[in-house]
């Protein structure tokens, strides 16, 4: 059982509504790099590195670019302009929590995203919550498949 479950065990509605959230988050129209670009900006600004290392172990299985987890990880521009939006969309999302401007959401609308994409990605922050809030109270150490991507890093917001 992954260390982030077996704390949450202790708390069966916790765990609960974590899995239903990650389910719910899985279908959401956004690609699977699109998902770890919300997740992963959220785990790296509320300074979870036990989720920073699992998502990076899990996305490079899942296909998602190792430059885009390099970036994530260090909050830093993504070469592609609409998932670079996306990226700096979910910093404002996190940092203004919730409450972006509206020249930020015509900005986001104008990279190809919809409205329906922007109540979609909400659910990102809320999974995020959970899971990073749990690893703070309970210390939660990364699994061992997981330790060669447990690193660190400054956690900063770099929105340009």
């Amino acid at each position: 059982m992954p260390n982030l479950l077996a704390m949450k065990v202790e708390v069966p509605a916790l765990a609960e509504g974590y899995a239903t959230l990650s389910r719910i988050f899985d279908i959401a129209d956004l690609s699977e790099t699109e998902r770890q670009i919300f997740l992963m900006t959220n785990n790296r600004l509320n300074g979870c590195f036990c989720c920073m290392a699992a998502h990076t172990t899990n996305s490079g299985m899942k296909g998602v670019p190792e430059d885009v987890m390099r970036n994530l990880r260090a909050g830093t521009k993504l070469s592609d302009p609409k998932l670079d939006e996306l990226r700096r969309f979910a910093v404002v999302f996190n940092e203004r929590r919730g409450w972006p401007s509206d020249e930020q959401v015509e900005a986001f609308l104008n990279a190809g995203y919809s409205r329906r994409t922007m109540l979609e990605v909400i659910l990102g922050p809320s999974l995020k919550v959970t899971s990073n809030y749990t690893n703070h109270i309970a210390a939660t150490p990364p699994d061992d498949e997981f330790s060669t991507d447990r690193r660190e890093e400054p956690v900063h917001a770099d929105a340009s």
